[in-house]
């Protein structure tokens, strides 16, 4: 589903790469944290996802997409493909939550119809229907976020990705929009949260990847806990992903 093959990249006047040979699989349905200090790499690895930056070497296939063949016209399309939720909620202003979720629709193409019979469902989902004629300045910084997490799911991404998307949030709000996120993820939805939040990570014990330095120093696949180092836990040792050789061999170009 997401798999990074040696990825490096380096930013012009830095002494050190963002990301050095970097190597992930994450399958279909995982429910990942990407963990680290600030500068670790976990903003730069999630461009390279959404191709918002390009590696200077190494391979990425996202849903078995090789973004080596989507070009610079396709890029729009391909992240279409893709849930997105930021902290900071990038809603319109101007627009009511449905406004917003069917905007997203509209984008995507998406016919008058469907749209009208999509966004209801989309706002059951997140528990925001008694909401839809509300403009984000009206809403809790919780409901903005679910609005955000609504509008990235309408279009049923088989991957959503979503960087730091409890910062700013009360305790409470931010389990309420982990158990969203859960129930996002059972419905076969993969998953893949940056944050710096402790106790979420601990008290959902998924997997947990920690970058340090541009490098992958510690993926424990089950039952996993925030660490910021590569010292194995009691509970299990480290265990560094290897990318499968033979799932480049199927790589195939993007038609849009």
């Amino acid at each position: 589903m997401i798999l990074l093959d040696s990825v490096t990249k380096k930013y012009p006047g830095d002494e050190e790469p963002a990301l050095d040979d970097v190597s992930l699989h994450i399958e279909p349905n995982e429910f990942v944290f990407l963990v680290g200090k600030s500068g670790a790499g976990k903003s730069t690895l999630m461009k390279m996802i959404t191709k918002e930056e390009l590696p200077d070497s190494g391979k990425i296939v996202i849903g078995g997409i090789d973004l080596d063949y989507v070009k610079k016209r396709h890029i729009p399309g391909y992240r279409r493909r893709l849930g997105v939720v930021f902290q900071d909620f990038k809603l319109l202003p101007r627009r009511t939550v449905y406004e917003n979720v069917a905007f997203a629709l509209e984008i995507a193409g998406m016919s008058g119809k469907d749209i009208r019979k999509t966004v209801p469902k989309v706002l059951e989902l997140v528990d925001l229907a008694s909401q839809a004629k509300k403009f984000p300045h009206q809403l809790s910084g919780g409901q903005k976020q679910r609005v955000a997490i609504a509008r990235s799911v309408a279009r049923q991404p088989k991957i959503l990705i979503a960087d730091e998307p409890t910062a700013n949030l009360d305790k409470l709000t931010t389990r309420e929009i982990i158990d969203l996120l859960k129930k996002i993820n059972d419905f076969g939805t993969t998953i893949l949260v940056t944050t710096h939040n402790e106790s979420i990570v601990n008290n959902l014990q998924r997997r947990v990847i920690t970058l340090k330095d541009g490098k992958i120093i510690n993926d424990q696949k089950n039952n996993g806990i925030y660490k910021l180092d590569d010292t194995p836990t009691p509970r299990q040792s480290v265990r560094v992903v290897q990318t499968p050789g033979h799932a480049l061999k199927n790589r195939r170009r993007v038609v849009m």
